[in-house]
């Protein structure tokens, strides 16, 4: 599926802006959970609304609104009497962005011991903490980055 596009009638908060128009599609709080447990293997609408706790008219709207901006793509299920979902390639590029959003949650919405859940590599070891790096292999941050924007 084609990005989503001013020409497909979205309405943007700051057009210019990657940040926002990433979060006009997916900034909901309901989509990125549907997104994260599609990411651990939900597929059907009874298992997101079991694992989220969303209520069932929300969770019709946001699946609806991931399909249409091509986050999760809608299969018919081998018996043809259910919907499944699973990630488009979109989708699955916001892998980073959960990791990153779960491990500042880690270290800033939990207070230090309480126990929450964590995310393992096929080796069962956790994740080592996601740094962003600049072209010279450095790593950055706030203080040494600039948002180059548009004329």
């Amino acid at each position: 599926m084609a990005p989503v596009t001013r020409d497909s009638g979205a309405a943007w908060t700051d057009p210019n802006c990657p940040v926002a128009r990433t979060l006009d599609l997916v900034g909901d709080r309901w989509a990125l959970l549907i997104v994260r447990d599609a990411m651990d293997g939900a597929r059907g609408f009874t298992e997101f609304q079991q694992r989220t706790g969303i209520a069932r008219n929300i969770l019709t709207d946001r699946l609806r609104r991931l399909v249409e901006r091509g986050i999760l793509e809608r299969r018919t299920a081998p018996t043809g009497r259910r919907q499944l979902y699973a990630l488009s390639p979109a989708g699955r590029d916001l892998f980073t962005v959960v990791v990153a959003l779960r491990q500042w949650g880690e270290r800033h919405a939990f207070a230090p011991g309480e126990p929450h859940s964590v995310l393992v590599d096929e080796h069962g070891a956790p994740l080592p903490e996601l740094r962003p790096t600049g072209s010279s292999g450095d790593l950055v941050d706030v203080d040494t980055t600039a948002v180059r924007k548009v004329p």
